[in-house]
């Protein structure tokens, strides 16, 4: 009788990776998810994704392929195989000897596609194992963007954008009475090469936004990256017309109105296929109109709770509460902290074959299949309110409503969580017990708002230390204000705090950002205080006393785990005193 195969849980903890207690709540979290245990555990933040390819190499007895080093690197003949079978499916080839071929794969239960690149290919396969985002690394290195609208050319950050053959291009096509013979059309248009490494320049280097805003005398462009604006160039005075009629052409919108706000969208191929997509807003300002691309990737708002930044006990709250058959569950924080990101990993964990998600959006940002998105439009009377109302009629499990604007969207939505729905929704509030009190200011009942809320979570984002160049900060080098600000004591921070190293990869010593959190969840003695329209102080004060860890207090774990630094994170959490102290 064959021997059963060993548990990818049981390898993971001969080999350190985990413990037993950690596996135990993976599997809870799998069964609920419909996920595999490895991925569980990943995203959970249990175990890395190498540790998982590592015990499934060793579970199906096969070789692991470290693509993170030079020798797994030297391995790969990416030749061998068609370029779009390597891109779509995410393989690499290694080398073939007459009728067979090793394969790097990172799933070695996707019998269907061995099969099917047998047929193919034509040959025996000997598959082998690779964390899957080694290999998606070792592809996007390799094969370089082609046919997009990527620029062979590099540019350094310390140049201008405006190359001598661009800027003598445009000159020499001036009319110097009304600026108008320039082609914003043609794709070897001086202009056209000018926006493609804008564009470019902008996603590579990681930006959220792009801003275009005209001066007196020149055009500005800042890339906000991490949450932070930087300036890029200045571009001359002359350029600003065209530079405008381009992406307003390319955006739909119409290009002789400059007097009122316009928005539009553009999709773009930055790669083989990637398709980015810019949400596209133009506002008249004095010296012209000011133009904010928003940069949207469509791996975005797929990240994973795990790298949301949630610590374990916040984690498995969240889980509990997205799991939940009714009620409201809300994320609140200014314009920029990550909340769509939030409610949207949350509905991909929750997309189903046998859940209905309906959303209500304004405007829709990312596409995701098996979701159903409505897009709001005012001008047609399609209405957070009318959307709302036609969705309890398509009988869903989870409704999204995009933001909480007034008493009636809030009505409606406490009245399908009362119905027995579960409602995602944002608000913007500075902390997570002031969305009680917003609600009721709205005009909403306070017994609805205090029957019907299950919790209310706060975030914002900090900016997170590069690994690579990060070091330890000297007593005289960390700025004892921050510390006070945070919470720590100077003896607390000794030997525990971090400082930014700039280097070529991340020029400010941050890359990425991570959420900080606080989650306040309703019992009974909040409940009771929100029907009573109890002030904010109040139910901040019970709600701290139910377990509720402050903004501020989970940037301080942060701190002192080396994630971040604690100016940073007193500047996103609003701590009483920073008014005046940080910049």
């Amino acid at each position: 009788m064959a021997r059963s195969r060993k548990k990818l849980g049981e390898i993971l903890v001969r080999h350190g990776a985990t413990n037993s207690a950690q596996v135990e709540k993976a599997l809870k979290m799998a069964a609920g998810a419909g996920k595999r245990i490895g991925e569980a555990m990943i995203e959970a933040g249990f175990v890395k994704e190498k540790d998982v390819a590592k015990a499934l190499a060793e579970q199906f007895k096969m070789d692991y392929v470290d693509l993170s080093s030079p020798e797994g690197i030297a391995t790969i003949q990416p030749d061998l195989i068609p370029e779009e079978l390597i891109k779509k499916h995410f393989i690499l080839p290694q080398s073939k000897t007459g009728n067979r071929m090793s394969l790097v794969v990172h799933d070695p239960m996707n019998i269907e596609l061995l099969d099917m690149l047998r047929f193919r290919l034509n040959v025996e396969i000997d598959p082998k194992i690779a964390a899957k985002g080694d290999i998606k690394v070792f592809i996007e290195n390799h094969f370089r963007a082609g046919g997009s609208i990527v620029d062979s050319k590099e540019i350094s950050a310390d140049q201008s954008l405006v190359t001598e053959s661009i800027d003598r291009s445009i000159d020499s096509s001036v009319d110097r009475s009304m600026d108008k013979s320039i082609d914003v059309a043609g794709d070897d248009a001086p202009i056209v090469k000018l926006w493609n490494r804008i564009l470019t320049e902008a996603v590579n280097m990681r930006a959220s936004d792009i801003h275009l805003e005209p001066m007196a005398d020149r055009v500005r462009l800042r890339y906000r990256i991490d949450g932070v604006c930087m300036e890029r160039d200045n571009l001359p005075k002359r350029m600003q017309r065209a530079l405008l009629s381009r992406i307003k052409l390319m955006a739909g919108m119409n290009i002789a109105e400059k007097r009122i706000p316009q928005d539009g969208r553009v999709k773009l191929p930055m790669g083989d296929d990637v398709v980015i997509d810019f949400r596209v807003s133009a506002c008249p300002t004095y010296h012209g109109e000011s133009l904010v691309m928003r940069i949207l990737r469509p791996d975005a708002v797929r990240i994973g709770l795990a790298n949301l930044g949630f610590e374990e006990e916040n984690l498995e709250v969240f889980n509990k509460i997205i799991r939940r058959p009714n009620g409201i569950f809300l994320v609140t924080g200014p314009t920029g902290s990550g909340k769509t990101t939030t409610l949207y990993s949350a509905l991909d964990v929750l997309n189903r074959p046998d859940k209905k998600i309906i959303t209500a959006e304004d405007p829709v940002e990312y596409n995701f299949e098996g979701i159903n998105q409505c897009q709001v439009k005012e001008s047609i009377g399609f209405t957070f309110s009318a959307i709302l109302r036609s969705m309890l009629r398509q009988a869903p499990n989870v409704i999204l409503v995009g933001e909480i604007r007034d008493k009636e969207v809030g009505e409606i939505a406490i009245q399908a969580a009362l119905t027995g729905h579960l409602v995602f929704s944002t608000l913007h509030t500075n902390d997570a017990p002031s969305a009680i009190t917003r609600l009721i200011d709205m005009g909403i009942k306070p017994f609805l708002v205090a029957s019907s809320i299950q919790a209310v979570m706060a975030q914002r984002l900090i900016r997170v230390l590069h690994d690579g160049s990060k070091e330890l900060a000297e007593p005289h080098e960390i700025d004892h204000k921050f510390l006070r600000l945070i919470g720590l004591s100077p003896e607390e921070a000794e030997g525990r705090v971090y400082k930014p190293v700039p280097c070529a990869e991340s020029p400010t010593g941050y890359k990425g950002r991570k959420a900080i959190f606080e989650m306040m969840l309703m019992d009974s003695m909040i409940r009771e205080a929100a029907f009573k329209m109890a002030p904010v102080a109040e139910l901040r004060k019970l709600a701290i006393q139910n377990g509720m860890k402050p903004l501020v207090e989970d940037g301080k774990r942060k701190v002192l785990a080396g994630v971040t630094t604690p100016d940073e994170v007193a500047r996103v959490s609003q701590v009483e005193e920073a008014t005046g102290v940080i910049d």
